[in-house]
């Protein structure tokens, strides 16, 4: 294979796969969420586990919002790792969603799946 066939190859494949991670947030990270914070940017928080059953129903529903809301910041927090930002949160399960309009909390969820109410709750941040 010539190094140019490979870079054409590569470069198919980002530009394919680019619109799926487009979507998929963004591991938590204390100093970018202080800076979203700090620009006053409409934020979601997502705590999770990889064995929760009810956030395998959330996450098509939290990756449909953030299409819906291209200026949503999103945050995945892992729950059996993160202790340290569950506790900054105050958060004691896995599903917990929570909005913030920059600095401000404004909205809190815990284990819904329905797409309604958590719509409603993401426009708070905005």
């Amino acid at each position: 294979m010539s190094p140019n066939f490979l870079r054409k190859a590569i470069l198919i494949v980002a530009v394919v796969a680019m619109p799926s991670l487009a979507h998929a947030g963004q591991p938590f990270d204390a100093k970018a969420f202080q800076a979203s914070q700090a620009a006053g940017k409409s934020i979601l928080v997502d705590v999770t586990a990889p064995w929760c059953p009810t956030c395998k129903q959330q996450k098509p529903i939290v990756q449909e919002i953030e299409k819906e809301h291209p200026d949503l910041v999103v945050y995945d927090v892992d729950f059996d790792t993160a202790k340290d930002v569950l506790r900054q949160f105050r958060v004691q399960h896995q599903s917990t969603l929570i909005v913030f309009k920059g600095q401000r909390e404004v909205a809190r969820s815990i284990g819904e799946t329905d797409p309604a109410p958590l719509r409603s709750l993401v426009a708070k941040a905005f």
